[in-house]
This record gives structure tokens, C-alpha cells and sequence, in this order.
């Protein structure tokens, strides 16, 4: 029997909402690193997009252990001589918690254009509410 091989075409994609409140933030980027590769699925191949949608919300209450808060940095290039700046994970989560989650992710991605298509699937929301309501997203507990 040969083994399956997913094609691009017939893969179907579904939505999952995910609340984040509560969470920590490393498990939770795992976890969701995970669905947007399509690990979950039993047709999972390497090499093509067979994950879903992901909608996160309620990033802004995520939990961060240890001292995270105050030790952990994320550094920047502006694009100009001399341009980088720095930031702590306390400071990143009152301003942009968006962008913590989403670097969690994307480290946990491949990096190539597979693992940049895979996040661009994932859709990341402060609050409680989300315009995707229309794809029906179906909630997903972590």
C-alpha cells in the first residue's frame, strides 16, 4: 500500500476560534502552531499547507511565567543606521500583545514561504471580539 500524499488542491480548510485568556504563552503558540501546520489532521504532510484557520483572542490576557516580564526582550531593526531598539515582553504586552503572540508562533513555523503562508492563517485579536464571524469558526479549547 503506498503511502498518502496530500495535494494542495484537496485539502479543506476549516476555522477554529481559540481564547487565550488565562493561557501561557509558550503552550498556547504550540498549540496553535501546530493546527496552522496541520499536524492534528491524519492526512498531515510536510510539505503542503494542510492546517486550518486560526482566530486568537483575548491575547491580551495571556500569562507569562517566571520573569519573563521584565528579562525577556524583543529586538527590533528600524531600517535606518543605528536603528535597533529593544523592548521588554512586559512593555511588548501592554502595548502590542499582538506581536508577542505572533513572534511565538512564527518561531515555532518553518522558515520558508510555506511557513509564512501557514502565518498569514492566523488572525490575532486583543479583545473578546472578531470580525469572523461569518466563516463559522468552531471553538477549540487548549
Amino acid at each position: 500500500m503506498k503511502t498518502y500524499s496530500a495535494k494542495p488542491g484537496e485539502v479543506k480548510q476549516g476555522w477554529y476560534l481559540i481564547d487565550l485568556e488565562g493561557q501561557h504563552l509558550g503552550r498556547a503558540a504550540a498549540e496553535v502552531a501546530s493546527i496552522l501546520r496541520g499536524k492534528h489532521r491524519p492526512t498531515y504532510t510536510p510539505h503542503v499547507d494542510t492546517g486550518e484557520f486560526v482566530i486568537a483572542i483575548n491575547v491580551d490576557k495571556m500569562v507569562l511565567t517566571g520573569k519573563k516580564l521584565t528579562d525577556k526582550k524583543y529586538i527590533y531593526h528600524t531600517g535606518y543606521v543605528g536603528g535597533v531598539k529593544s523592548a521588554t515582553a512586559g512593555k511588548m504586552m501592554a502595548t502590542k500583545p499582538e506581536e508577542v503572540f505572533k513572534a511565538a508562533v512564527k518561531g515555532m513555523l518553518p522558515k520558508n514561504s510555506l511557513g509564512r503562508d501557514m502565518l498569514s492563517k492566523l488572525k490575532i485579536y486583543s479583545g473578546s471580539e472578531h470580525p469572523h464571524a461569518a466563516q463559522k469558526p468552531e471553538t477549540r479549547s487548549l
